[in-house]
């Protein structure tokens, strides 16, 4: 049997360890671009291009509660008032307990997240851009 488990993943962003996951999908990742596009000509030959666009986008699902949310704010904060992108750093996801991996060596918060405020603690969701994301989409292990 194979097993999955939410706490054989582990995720960090600029050095910055992630955690204080809201309830159900906790982070999301995705590419940018197709790898590939095509065009058909008049007569119905089909030619396929390479987009050579490796970026990524990864959506962090944090509670509010989450210290985690103060580090990524004050990483933003410091990006946003410097230059040279003080707020470039590495992004890496790893399923301990399987063989998907996610990573790239510059990435940077896109934008912080939406803050709501009700009677019960709310998700906070950080939008990451990953340069030249290399991914490895793979299984979990079994016992």
């Amino acid at each position: 049997m194979k097993v999955y488990s939410a706490k054989a993943c582990s995720m960090s962003f600029a050095n910055i360890p992630l955690s204080g996951w809201a309830d159900g999908d906790f982070v999301s990742i995705d590419n940018e671009s197709d790898a590939y596009g095509d065009v058909v000509g008049t007569d119905g030959e089909v030619t396929r291009w390479e987009s050579n666009d490796d970026r990524g986008n990864v959506i962090l699902t944090l509670m509010q509660s989450s210290s985690t949310n103060d580090q990524l704010s004050a990483l933003h904060q410091l990006d946003k008032l410097s230059v040279n992108g003080a707020g470039i750093g590495a992004f890496y996801f790893k399923d301990t307990n399987g063989t998907s991996a996610y990573s790239g060596e510059a990435a940077w918060i896109v934008k912080p997240p939406k803050a709501d405020f009700g009677r019960e603690a709310k998700p906070r969701e950080w939008h990451i851009r990953v340069a030249k994301l290399k991914r490895v989409d793979g299984s979990n292990t079994g016992t």
